[in-house]
């Protein structure tokens, strides 16, 4: 998808289809640079990794986290950047990393987490998409995602990106602890990502907007993953939130049904993603919701279960097949940003633009 500046009304498109291009730079440019991270981190033998960021670089890590313990067996756990120094104990008995992501490496929050885990002599890790940023200078080592510049201030390109990198260092790090024959297909399968999301771009585009058309009116939303999918609909309500105004959470599918279900009524639409794996819980939950008058989205792949639910469910956006579970977020957040974007500016917003935000946050 060949770019150039005056094509599009607003950068947040161009940005979102620039993500193929931006993943494969990531996994060309940068893969050397991450099996040396891999060999390092291996060689101090961490047991104990602190993941950390803000906004949507917290979202990246915790679907980071959900990959690297799954594959690796390494203890990890991610804190929003503001509350790393609250939480993290002053002292160790184990060795200890943290994983410091930022987009611009300048956010403020960012910075005093990383002094923070300096005072207590924990390496730092930096994740960054600017090279010569403070907090790149502050780590002991650097992982660099190749987005380019982001102009937008809602994260796109810059989210996969991380995503992108945060998951060929946890496949790097369980092949050097727990290597497999299946660990090889997985790096094999994650590389098409840059297809796969290209491919899912070019399907859904018309269809998303559609679709931002028919539920403009509606400003209670509701996203619900599970897994790693959980960081999408966080990352998802986010997007919604700086571009449309509107009220949009995020929450892990099962937990939604301890509390929030109360909220759901003729006025809210329920944006459901699920692997093929994960369609049939969904099932029961869809008939509830729409029991209850609200409007059902669901995001997954073209399957004959997913097919048979068409008539069930008031829109569905497939993505690509093939991509392992663990790295599905790559796909799946790619029908939110566009319906984000769409929605904004049918809504009459400027998406690249969001009142009362900024890109970075000092």
């Amino acid at each position: 998808m060949g770019m150039s500046s005056n094509i599009y009304e607003h950068y947040m498109l161009r940005e979102i289809l620039e993500e193929p291009g931006a993943l494969r730079r990531t996994i060309d440019l940068e893969r050397g640079r991450i099996r040396s991270v891999a060999n390092r981190v291996v060689a101090e033998n961490y047991e104990m990794i602190y993941i950390t960021g803000s906004g949507t670089s917290y979202h990246a890590g915790l679907a980071s986290q959900y990959a690297l313990s799954n594959l690796s067996g390494l203890t990890a756990s991610t804190l929003p950047a503001s509350e790393f120094d609250r939480w993290v104990p002053r002292r160790f008995s184990r060795r200890t990393l943290l994983i410091a992501i930022s987009q611009s490496g300048e956010s403020s929050d960012i910075l005093e987490a990383a002094d923070a885990a300096s005072e207590r002599g924990i390496p730092i890790l930096a994740v960054t998409n600017t090279p010569g940023s403070s907090l790149a200078e502050k780590a002991d080592f650097q992982i660099f995602p190749r987005s380019g510049r982001e102009n937008a201030v809602p994260a796109t390109k810059t989210y996969v990106t991380q995503l992108m990198s945060l998951f060929m260092l946890s496949l790097e790090l369980a092949m050097r602890r727990v290597g497999n024959d299946e660990l090889s297909d997985f790096r094999e399968r994650l590389y098409m990502a840059p297809q796969a999301a290209e491919c899912t771009l070019k399907s859904l585009i018309s269809k998303v907007r559609e679709a931002s058309r028919r539920f403009k009116d509606l400003n209670v939303i509701f996203l619900l993953g599970s897994g790693s999918n959980f960081a999408t609909a966080l990352e998802g309500a986010l997007k919604l939130k700086e571009t449309c105004n509107v009220f949009s959470e995020g929450f892990a599918t099962g937990e939604f049904l301890h509390g929030p279900l109360r909220l759901v009524n003729e006025g809210t639409l329920v944006i459901m993603m699920a692997t093929p794996d994960e369609i049939e819980s969904i099932v029961e939950l869809n008939r509830s919701l729409k029991g209850f008058g609200a409007f059902t989205m669901l995001i997954s792949e073209g399957t004959p279960k997913v097919t048979r639910l068409s008539n069930e469910v008031d829109e569905i956006f497939t993505v690509s097949s093939g991509m392992p579970r663990i790295f599905s977020p790559l796909l799946y957040v790619l029908p939110l940003q566009v319906f984000a974007y769409y929605s904004s500016v049918i809504r009459g917003f400027n998406p690249d633009r969001p009142e009362k935000l900024r890109k970075v946050v000092r």
